[in-house]
């Protein structure tokens, strides 16, 4: 089983903004920008690495404008049932929407984790080679 930090999911008081930000200052590129759980996504790339946007001001004054981190997984119900294994409990079953599988799960100190596999079969390899960072693994 393969897992990679993929991402850092922030809210975005000004979507826009922050995007022609990122791309000013750090040749960002954009990656998808659609709707998702109510609100506009848009992830971008900068160099190898990505950052997903909630198009939403910060909701927790105690974690700014971070939402959750995004870890990736070739097998989300391999890493599922090893954390529980380890005594991890969800509160959530694992959801699917369209290309991607996720559950979220708590880390200590209040950090949100996204756990995600990105199903292969869903999208094409040109996608799944820009959206997976578990190419290079």
């Amino acid at each position: 089983m393969k897992t990679s930090l993929h991402h850092a999911h922030l809210f975005a008081s000004n979507l826009d903004e922050s995007i022609k930000f990122y791309k000013d200052m750090f040749d960002a590129k954009v990656l998808f920008d659609l709707k998702m759980a109510g609100a506009r996504n848009v992830m971008i790339t900068i160099g190898t690495s990505k950052i997903n946007f909630y198009d939403q001001p910060p909701k927790d004054q105690e974690r700014g404008a971070i939402h959750h981190l995004g870890i990736e997984t070739d097998n989300l119900e391999a890493l599922v049932a090893h954390m529980k294994k380890k005594g991890f409990q969800f509160r959530k079953e694992i959801k699917s929407f369209g290309p991607l599988r996720y559950v979220m799960a708590g880390a200590p100190d209040n950090v949100l984790l996204e756990l995600f596999e990105v199903v292969k079969d869903k999208v094409s390899e040109d996608q799944y080679k820009q959206i997976s960072s578990l190419i290079s693994l």
